[in-house]
């Protein structure tokens, strides 16, 4: 692949087990991965700590889910669940950054055209970059509508895999959105309840319950979701995973979006509909704090972070 000038040249990213520049970590144009999308990634934040380390928030977790969906593609990745943590850690220290989003990556590094995957090289990718809010009006709320397009399920493709491929259904719903007008979309299922946004579980406040659809709505799995679940138990909401007709979404009084990179989004209309009072409301914002304060490490919840020190650059990793 060709090279040009980019934002994070400056950024150093580990490929196969070496640190290199950005721009030096270039691939074939014709890669399998680029022309069929067979990649698998994952998507991490990492967030300033009182001490000015940076906290990886679940990164056990996620690199649980990276190497599961390997796993389901039969992707020899040829790196453990712990040398691949210990890379992210690098990677984040390498680049001085507190604050980041993660971004690991494993593909076919094969040029050789054909859709047989069959010895080909897979190549491990990690990269750390700044990233400020998703949306831009993340805090105030944002505008959905229905997408008319359904959500993929598992006849159709490992929808709990966090597969390049899987995205290209998120790609077409959300340029549809915004094409129309609105910040993001909502996929369903073609049975008609709600499955997630493009890149986001989505949760209900209904009566006092937090609602969020089951596992059996061919979801991603997130683990955004799951600490929301988390949280929300703890402040004290029941918190009810199943299936949600779309229409439940028009009645309920308040609804978010939730994800690594979303974080928690709040939904103040959909398809033209207010939700609730327009507005984010309370147990919205409850959850929304915890969370803060739980990425942070103030909480209870304090095997979620691991903390990667800064000031030392490579050397100052450690796990907490």
């Amino acid at each position: 692949m060709f090279s040009s000038m980019s934002q994070y040249d400056s950024l150093k990213v580990w490929l196969d087990g070496k640190m290199v520049g950005y721009s030096e970590a270039t691939v074939p144009i014709l890669t399998h991965s680029m022309q069929y999308g067979s990649g698998i990634f994952e998507g991490i934040r990492a967030y300033p700590l009182p001490d000015g380390s940076a906290g990886i928030f679940r990164l056990s977790d996620h690199m649980e889910r990276f190497v599961n969906t390997a796993r389901i593609y039969g992707m020899n990745l040829r790196y453990t669940k712990e040398e691949l943590e210990d890379a992210v850690m690098e990677v984040v220290a390498a680049n001085g950054l507190s604050s980041c989003y993660i971004r690991p990556f494993a593909f076919y590094n094969d040029d050789r055209i054909g859709l047989s995957v069959k010895d080909k090289k897979v190549s491990v990718y990690i990269a750390a970059v700044p990233l400020g809010n998703y949306f831009s009006d993340k805090n105030s709320g944002i505008r959905c509508r229905t997408s008319s397009w359904h959500r993929i399920s598992s006849s159709v493709l490992p929808v709990q895999a966090k597969a390049s491929g899987n995205y290209l259904n998120s790609i077409i719903a959300n340029s549809e959105a915004r094409r129309s007008g609105f910040d993001e979309a909502i996929l369903t299922s073609p049975e008609g309840y709600l499955a997630e946004g493009p890149g986001e579980n989505i949760f209900l406040v209904k009566k006092g319950k937090v609602l969020t659809p089951g596992d059996e709505s061919d979801i991603l799995i997130g683990i955004t979701r799951d600490t929301v679940m988390t949280i929300a138990r703890d402040l004290g909401y029941e918190v009810v995973a199943r299936q949600i007709h779309r229409e439940e979404l028009y009645i309920a009084d308040e609804a978010f979006f939730c994800g690594t990179a979303a974080e928690i989004t709040p939904i103040v209309e959909v398809d033209g509909i207010r939700i609730g009072q327009g507005r984010p409301g309370n147990v919205t914002s409850r959850i929304t704090e915890a969370l803060y304060r739980a990425v942070r490490g103030d909480t209870v919840h304090r095997e979620w972070i691991t903390s990667v020190s800064i000031a030392e650059k490579v050397s100052g990793s450690q796990r907490s």
